[in-house]
């Protein structure tokens, strides 16, 4: 404080303990600056480390953890901030991050690229990408920018990859339409060449391994993850147990999405999803509501997560459903929220009682029993498997 030295001490795997020079008043805005050095994805901790090697570079993006491992945090979603990151790399490279490029400026063989995210963004959504990259730039129809870039060497999966996230502004501009106005300033992606096979939600500029495009172009895939800058990055998760309503949300935008191309309605594949699983399969003992650190990203906490959804239509009709679906991300926009948080908000907006509904959906380890309207998640024979649904498995183990 007052530009002076504060003592420090490391505890833990990555703990940095700061000790003032002298007592802060509660309340009082403070700064504090850390200066370390090391080679990032030398630094492992349990074996693993945050980042991932490129030919040309590294990427840190990654969950539940990521931030710890390249800038000092207190990595936990209930902490969010907005961000500045700069980053000087040699001329010939560039680096990738959050928000809106503000500026780059050359100097003695090396660029400065200054990104900022102005909205408030939990630690583990933060983004570096350094390497060499094709960069192509577009506008939704609300005129926010788009940034999106591609490792210059990724091979066979170039074009796939490039079909399928150039679509980028498309799908935001109709998820707009279901979940309301797209939260943040500025929007993309990026596809790296790592060898990791997830996807992840990195706010305004998704991680797309080239894997996902391994087997031609999967636009599914970009819906997934666009989705989460409503439902995981502007409205996050107040604990880690609260995963569904992170996950089971991105996945059922992309039955929607299923649905507006016809390649099979959300009710569809809802109805081969629920044929899929046997009642005594294990899929059905994990609790999407609070699933354990071990099944935090279990498929369960994808596809019964968005089963449940499915249901939740059912119940309460669609004006209602679709209400809660846009109502909800404004409602808790820029914070935090939990399963609890929702089922409250559900019930208030829909003005059915739902608690049961939802212990049954997301608490109970056994298989729902299926509904007797129509064919809501039952059907006398096998349901036919939905034109979508290879797409949609494609994109699984996505983040």
């Amino acid at each position: 404080m007052g530009g002076k030295k504060a003592a420090f001490t490391r505890t833990g795997d990555h703990e940095l303990e700061i000790t003032p020079t002298a007592a802060l008043d509660s309340g009082r805005s403070f700064t504090v600056v850390v200066r370390y050095s090391g080679t990032p994805s030398k630094a492992e901790v349990g074996g693993i480390t945050g980042w991932q090697r490129t030919p040309d570079g590294g990427i840190a993006a990654n969950e539940p953890e990521s931030a710890w491992w390249w800038f000092p945090s207190n990595d936990h979603p209930l902490d969010k901030a907005t961000y500045d990151v700069s980053v000087a790399v040699p001329d010939g490279t560039q680096a990738i991050s959050n928000g809106v490029l503000t500026s780059s400026t050359s100097q003695l063989g090396w660029t400065r690229y200054n990104w900022r995210s102005s909205k408030p963004q939990a630690t583990y959504l933060a983004t570096l990408a350094v390497g060499k990259f094709d960069i192509t730039t577009d506008t939704t129809a609300n005129g926010l920018p788009v940034v999106n870039a591609y490792s210059k060497d990724l091979g066979d999966t170039a074009g796939a990859a490039r079909a399928s996230v150039e679509r980028t502004a498309e799908v935001v501009d109709w998820e707009s339409t279901v979940f309301g106005p797209y939260p943040f300033e500025a929007l993309g992606g990026y596809v790296p060449n790592v060898s990791a096979g997830f996807a992840i939600e990195t706010q305004t500029r998704p991680f797309y391994s080239p894997k996902k495009f391994a087997n031609g172009s999967n636009v599914s895939v970009v819906v997934h993850e666009l989705a989460h800058q409503w439902f995981g990055d502007s409205v996050s998760l107040k604990d880690w147990r609260d995963i569904w309503i992170n996950e089971g949300f991105a996945r059922y935008a992309q039955w929607l999405w299923s649905e507006k191309e016809g390649e099979g309605t959300a009710q569809e594949l809802a109805d081969y999803m629920y044929a899929s699983y046997p009642a005594d399969d294990p899929f059905w003992k994990v609790e999407p509501g609070d699933p354990g650190a071990a099944n935090q990203f279990h498929e369960a906490v994808y596809d019964r997560g968005a089963l449940t959804l499915q249901a939740l239509r059912d119940r309460v009709g669609d004006k209602a459903f679709f209400a809660i679906l846009k109502g909800w991300p404004t409602e808790h926009r820029y914070g935090n929220a939990s399963v609890k948080d929702f089922v409250a908000y559900a019930e208030k907006v829909s003005g059915k009682p739902l608690a049961a509904f939802f212990d049954t959906w997301l608490f109970t380890p056994s298989k729902p029993a299926a509904r007797a309207k129509g064919a809501q998640l039952s059907a006398a024979k096998a349901p036919v498997r939905p034109k979508s649904w290879q797409k949609i498995q494609a994109a699984r183990s996505e983040k």
